[in-house]
């Protein structure tokens, strides 16, 4: 059996073309399905429309979420509903092609993967966005702790082995491709282009995924905190030479006068311990949300083809 999980967040638009291109590219290779659709507190009529899908297709199910909780908690919800041996995340926006799940599908069957992620080889749609995706995928490249990224997202297809070991990981702060990749198992990829969105206007606005970047980066890289401490050593050496020097210079007797000197020092410090308490503040933040364990998410109904919970 194979579960697919695909978050909508007001998509009435493209609800149509979404549910049409998706049954049509999972009955291709499977007949034993169900499509979680999760509606994460949408606003506009795409609870309805789902409903109106899933009473003609009893393999599709909606999972109403309480409000909206966010990419990775909807995610989350999902995949904690599946009963799939397979199960594969999706986009509810087309971006990523549902046709590519049968190239998924033949990765894990045949060539005996455990997960099989998607991995972009380009990018249609606005370049900003596209330039900002890869300014990300480069800098978590070099800097995170885990290996073998390759560009993917959450887009991807897993067993059920690995799909209840990536569950077992109950922290708030969530990043799945991170996860995903963390908990290892025979990893392949398939390559793609990203598809610019059918219809509508990107739900992921830039404070979102500028939010997801750094959930990423603090979650699975030190190198914030290295950082500071490779600034905070330089700052320190430079001003003990510049210190030697001013001494050096009072004693001769050509010292500058003035506090432009004075002024820049403090001004270039301060700004240093700002950064510094910034940095660590991150890190206490996501150590508090951890502490509060509050449930990622809050399930408001269940619609499936037996009944409603």
């Amino acid at each position: 059996m194979l579960s697919l999980v695909v978050p909508i967040f007001n998509e009435e638009k493209l609800i149509d073309e979404l549910v049409n291109r998706t049954v049509s590219a999972v009955e291709s290779f499977s007949s034993d399905y169900e499509v979680i659709f999760v509606d994460d507190g949408s606003t506009d009529n795409s609870l309805n429309s789902l409903l109106l899908h899933q009473q003609k297709n009893k393999r599709l199910k909606v999972l109403a979420l309480s409000k909206n909780f966010g990419h990775q908690a909807a995610y989350t919800a999902g995949l904690e509903f599946t009963k799939g041996d397979l199960v594969a995340m999706m986009d509810g926006d087309l971006q990523d092609p549902p046709e590519i799940l049968y190239d998924l599908y033949q990765k894990i069957t045949n060539d005996g993967f455990d997960i099989v992620s998607g991995k972009k080889t380009g990018r249609k749609g606005k370049r900003n966005r596209n330039f900002y995706a890869f300014l990300f995928h480069l800098l978590f490249k070099n800097i995170g702790e885990i290996e073998a990224m390759e560009n993917s997202g959450n887009f991807s297809m897993m067993t059920r082995e690995t799909v209840n070991e990536l569950l077992k990981m109950k922290e708030k702060v969530r990043y799945l491709p991170g996860l995903r990749t963390f908990i290892g198992f025979k990893q392949g990829y398939v390559e793609f282009v990203r598809d610019d969105r059918f219809e509508g206007n990107p739900k992921m606005s830039f404070r979102k995924l500028f939010m997801l970047a750094t959930d990423a980066i603090f979650s699975f890289s030190k190198f914030p905190l290295r950082l500071c401490l490779i600034l905070g050593t330089t700052g320190t050496v430079v001003f003990m030479l510049a210190g030697i020097y001013v001494l050096i210079a009072k004693v001769c007797g050509f010292a500058i006068t003035g506090w432009s000197s004075t002024l820049l020092s403090i001004y270039f410090l301060g700004s240093i311990q700002l950064v510094f308490l910034g940095v660590l503040g991150e890190y206490i933040y996501r150590n508090y949300k951890e502490s509060q364990n509050r449930p990622i998410y809050f399930v408001r109904k269940f619609y499936d083809s037996c009944s409603e919970k």
